[in-house]
């Protein structure tokens, strides 16, 4: 508020003409109505009264003519025209109170003046003041009335109007070559002149031969260079400008993580690297799919799967962030987490530790929520049915929208530009980026690649400072995801993850079968075990879906067994498939249906022995060189499932006192004899 400034007063118009500070405070002259009384009034109680109202647009003038408001007229003064123009207030003020300060209260020595005394005429301190300044009366009439209207504002030299090659141009042509360019969101990128073209083709469909002016090549190029800020269509990749289409349209929102575990970010990706088919020995592609904790940015889960990803390979993962995987031997210190279930704080005998102690190659949490994708193995039954038995809620992102996960997006991206790219076989992000033969250049097995992925995430990725990860009480300070994890920890506390020593088999998909005289029978194959002795031909009690069947855990990666849990006891079974003495390996079901068809072509009357003989003698033989055999073969030869429950002896009963074998889960010891469950935690010490 200031000189000009008016306000609504008990119905009448009123224009501050004067603001000074006396004994009490602020006080506010004001010019009341048409016969412009004076009225002296408080600033406090012209503002806190509710018999004064300022008018909006007050001071808005030069908005209206300069389409700026006074603000920024005002801040676009270099210091020199800045200078000029308070000194030309200074006058002004003079002319009108006789002060250059504007008020008695601040009056300067010798003010007022002689010609500028408030008693004078208007009209000769006018006269007095053009003396002075070498102008015309005129001209301080106008003078005072821009300051009037606008204050210093409008003593300001007017802006030129600079505008740019849009605004020079016909804004119907710039309109319409923006639609032509917004049509090309989902086709291939086009020419410059093709837009121009399609653009002067439409203009003059729409408006008419000679309507609209059409601007010259060369303003046209300058229009589009323009039109390009605003939609990406020329200068960019067409995915790249298919995201920036698809951003929205109003104000950015995101989930916003308090703490570890709350937002499960999973993802899949092709990785820009090749390995190699530990059978044929030729490259083969491979896909990488993590588990990122938003919160922290820690990556719990890793799993490189050739050729194409799975639900059971997803579920693995989550599983990871359950339980994690073990630390390398000859990883750092800095790399290694507390194994799970070590308490935060422990006193240990060092004279009685032998070799370094063990631990995890990630942190353990509990997811609270999943934010997925609508990939395929995202959407299974399967991982679906995990997440509700291990009470996980799923967040889908929305369709075509990366940013949705954008942590784990940019870990991709990490991974690539710092590992990635520096390992041989490296084949860049496009078939542009693409070397000579860098498919003759890879060396790495699948599972040495995932080894080095893993080490690489957990001595550099962890204890690399990120830019997305601050404390908003310290923004300035850099902190890791390690550093953050610590943080969460001290602010939210520690949720323990679950110590149930079974909690593999509950990643696993069910299957409800019923148990017959000779044992369940899923997709034609016959599994029998001697746990399954006290429920033969008996109905369960399972309601819903179930209809009186019992539920089966299936692992699609070894079809050699299933499991069967004990409705009574809660001890897990292993059911051994009635051929799988004819098999040295984990066999998938892949595999099976893959070499069922094949034995149906070759034999009149095919049976799966015959079938998976047959299969093993052409790899055997070196002829697996279809895509489908190779695609069969590489999931067989990598390493077993995280889950690790495919390591069991075939005739393993868990919990079965009178067997030699147990389940060997993770954090087990195959050969410590049966788990008690009474005695767990104890037991998680031993080692150490």
């Amino acid at each position: 508020m200031g000189v000009g400034t008016r306000f609504v007063l008990d119905g009448e118009v009123a224009e501050v003409v004067e603001v000074a500070a006396n004994d009490h405070g602020v006080s506010v002259g004001l010019r009341i109505g048409a016969g412009r009384r004076m009225v002296i009034l408080g600033l406090r109680e012209l503002l806190d009264s509710r018999r004064a109202r300022p008018i909006a647009d007050c001071g808005d003038t030069s908005a209206d003519e300069r389409g700026e408001p006074a603000s920024i007229i005002l801040a676009e003064l270099s210091a020199v025209q800045r200078a000029r123009v308070l000194e030309r207030a200074g006058h002004i003020r003079e002319v009108l109170t006789g002060y250059r300060a504007g008020s008695v209260e601040l009056a300067a020595a010798g003010e007022p003046r002689t010609g500028f005394d408030p008693c004078l005429p208007l009209t000769r301190r006018y006269e007095a003041k053009a003396a002075e300044l070498g102008v015309g009366v005129r001209t301080i009439k106008q003078w005072v009335s821009l300051f009037r209207a606008d204050g210093e504002a409008g003593l300001a030299p007017k802006p030129s109007m600079r505008r740019g090659v849009v605004g020079n141009s016909d804004e119907r042509w710039v309109e319409t070559a923006l639609e032509v360019m917004v049509e090309h969101v989902d086709q291939s990128r086009p020419s410059r002149t093709m837009v121009i073209e399609r653009t002067n083709a439409r203009v003059v469909a729409r408006f008419g031969e000679g309507v609209v002016r059409v601007p010259s090549r060369a303003t046209a190029f300058r229009v589009l260079e323009q039109l390009e800020r605003r939609h990406p269509t020329f200068r960019l990749s067409t995915k790249r400008n298919r995201d920036i289409a698809a951003r929205p349209a109003g104000v950015y929102g995101k989930l916003r993580p308090t703490r570890p575990g709350e937002y499960l970010l999973m993802d899949t990706t092709r990785l820009d690297v090749f390995a190699v088919d530990p059978v044929t020995l030729r490259w083969v592609q491979a896909e990488l799919t993590v588990g990122m904790d938003w919160y922290t940015r820690c990556v719990v889960g890793i799993r490189v799967t050739p050729v194409s990803t799975k639900a059971v390979d997803a579920a693995a993962t989550l599983y990871q962030a359950f339980r994690p995987r073990p630390a390398g031997k000859d990883w750092p210190a800095h790399a290694v987490w507390p194994e799970h279930g070590i308490p935060r704080s422990l006193l240990v005998d060092v004279e009685a530790i032998d070799g370094p102690m063990a631990g995890a190659a990630s942190p353990a949490i509990v997811p609270e929520t999943v934010v997925i994708d609508h990939g395929k193995i995202y959407v299974s039954e399967h991982l679906t049915s995990v997440c509700q038995r291990m009470g996980i809620s799923i967040q889908p992102a929305r369709l075509r929208t990366g940013r949705d996960k954008g942590p784990v997006e940019r870990f991709f991206r990490t991974i690539r530009e710092d590992l990635l790219q520096a390992l041989p076989g490296y084949k860049g992000p496009d078939v542009h980026s693409r070397g000579l033969a860098p498919e003759s250049e890879a060396f790495f097995y699948l599972d040495e690649l995932e080894d080095i992925i893993r080490e690489w995430v957990a001595v550099v990725y962890h204890h690399r400072p990120h830019e997305g990860l601050l404390d908003p009480h310290l923004p300035t300070l850099e902190l890791s995801p390690a550093m953050m994890f610590e943080h969460g920890m001290a602010r939210a506390g520690y949720i323990e993850v679950p110590r149930d020593p079974d909690l593999a088999y509950e990643f696993l998909r069910t299957h409800w079968r019923t148990i017959q005289h000779y044992g369940v029978e899923i997709a034609g194959r016959r599994y029998n075990g001697p746990g399954l002795d006290p429920y033969r031909n008996v109905t369960s009690g399972y309601g819903g879906a179930a209809h009186g069947r019992w539920p089966i855990q299936v692992d699609s990666d070894d079809i050699t067994r299933v499991y069967f849990r004990d409705p009574d006891s809660r001890r897990w079974h292993t059911l051994e498939w009635e051929h799988a003495p004819s098999l040295q390996m984990p066999f998938s079901e892949d595999a099976l249906v893959f070499a069922r068809r094949l034995a149906k072509e070759k034999y009149t009357y095919p049976d799966d022995r015959i079938a998976v003989a047959d299969l093993l003698e052409r790899w055997s033989l070196g002829l697996g060189s279809s895509m489908q055999e190779r695609r069969v073969a590489l999931r067989l030869s990598r390493e077993p499932a995280d889950l690790e429950v495919t390591a069991a002896a075939p005739s393993a009963e868990v919990g079965d006192d009178d067997s030699d074998d147990e389940l060997d889960l993770p954090g087990g010891d195959p050969g410590a004899g049966p788990i008690d469950e009474d005695d767990f935690y104890a037991e998680a010490l031993e080692d150490v």
